[in-house]
């Protein structure tokens, strides 16, 4: 049965090519402009599932999904899927072979983070130009073929787009992944895919006492006893006032009947505030 599954467009994006591999022909693929949109469709009923970043590796959390997710729209996370990332320059065809005037690049911040070095060598003069995805930048490139501009995209975009490649894996590190998180409003919902599972994970959300000194030594401790591995522990301001924060834990296995609820229950008595954000599989590309 075909569903609705939103994703940070246009089309071609890394999340587009997440989508595509995690969920084949079964369902619509429907781009949004933005994260926050693309939540709040899949909040509305407006589609079925949204697929967002959620990290990459070499520059860590996507924090506006993050923080939507707690501050605006608190949907659970069912899913999860680990797509490398390899990044090429983008020019239109028509400028395959002076590619090195550019004078603009575009592409989405974290993009252009991840290919520092190869910017500051080829294109040590150029610009940078934030754009809501990569697809968005590559989409720009094919309408604009009179500006000396290029774009950080994926070989999906290059072709969706009808651009020319003129440098490929153009970013600084091999081992370049990013996690995408799949949202539904039912945290026990599931769906079939032929991706290789490669963990399980549970994500939590914790806020500390205030004015408690070693609550979060008391936190870590709680975890530790119980030797629940905790892959990611990230702090992000609360938005209430300098010094607050709320931290984000990633467990790597599913919620079950005892170590996990009885951590939180040790924490709660603690004086910290502890919210599931998603107990799910992760599969990889």
């Amino acid at each position: 049965m075909s569903f609705k599954v939103g994703y940070l467009g246009p089309a071609a994006t890394f999340t587009h090519l997440a989508v595509t591999k995690y969920f084949e022909d079964e369902a619509e693929q429907i781009p949004f402009l933005n994260i926050p949109k693309c939540i709040d469709a899949v909040a509305a009923g407006e589609i079925d599932v949204a697929v967002v970043p959620l990290e990459n590796a070499l520059e860590g959390s996507v924090n506006l999904t993050v923080d939507y997710l707690v501050h605006e729209q608190p949907l659970p996370i069912v899913g999860e899927i680990v797509a490398p990332i390899q990044q090429h320059l983008l020019v239109h065809p028509e400028r395959e072979h002076c590619w090195e005037e550019t004078e603009k690049v575009y592409s989405h911040s974290h993009a252009i983070a991840q290919c520092h070095k190869f910017l500051h060598r080829e294109l040590p003069d150029a610009a940078y130009e934030n754009a809501t995805s990569t697809g968005a930048a590559a989409k720009y490139i094919q309408e604009h073929p009179e500006e000396k501009v290029a774009a950080i995209a994926n070989e999906l975009a290059a072709e969706e787009y009808g651009l020319k490649m003129v440098r490929k894996d153009i970013h600084d590190y091999p081992h370049n992944h990013t996690r995408f998180a799949v949202l539904h409003p039912d945290k026990a919902a599931s769906f079939r895919t032929n991706l290789r599972k490669v963990t399980d994970r549970t994500t939590l959300m914790i806020t500390l006492p205030s004015d408690q000194s070693g609550a979060l030594h008391q936190v870590l401790s709680a975890f530790s006893w119980r030797k629940l591995n905790l892959s990611k522990i990230e702090s992000r301001p609360m938005k209430t006032g300098l010094g607050n924060y709320f931290f984000i834990v990633d467990i790597d296995m599913q919620l079950d009947e005892v170590l996990i609820p009885g951590a939180t229950a040790e924490l709660e008595a603690l004086g910290c505030g502890v919210r599931i954000l998603g107990t799910y599989s992760a599969y990889a590309i």
